[in-house]
């Protein structure tokens, strides 16, 4: 179990340096709100990305996209639209999923914009 968690964090910051490389700006790293926790919400010109990072270290289990349950999504928007409220932010959301997928020792990264609509 430890090591899964390694691989969670070594996952996130993979997000992070990916989204900094393509000009996102970072605002927030594990938020939480409720039952639901963002991994990573980040800001890119007028477009507020919540960012679910997904990390796996095989594919044998399908793709890691398709580990976020509805449940998860619902939780998600609620605490996403209370940030923009909180922050009273004028902003386009959008909700993606950095997969990442750990093949020997190099790590395949794959961001997948507008993962789920939620309205």
């Amino acid at each position: 179990m430890a090591q899964h968690n390694e691989l969670g964090k070594q996952g996130e910051q993979l997000a992070v340096d990916f989204l900094i490389k393509n000009n996102y700006e970072i605002i927030e790293r594990n938020y939480r709100f409720d039952k639901a926790e963002v991994d990573i919400i980040a800001k890119k010109e007028n477009i507020l990305a919540i960012v679910e990072v997904k990390t796996r270290s095989t594919l044998d289990f399908g793709n890691p996209q398709d580990f976020v349950k509805p449940k998860q999504i619902k939780n998600l928007v609620k605490a996403v639209d209370e940030y923009v409220t909180e922050n009273d932010l004028d902003i386009e959301v959008r909700f993606d999923i950095i997969a990442i997928v750990k093949e020997k020792e190099k790590f395949i990264i794959e961001h997948l914009e507008n993962a789920f609509y939620h309205f």
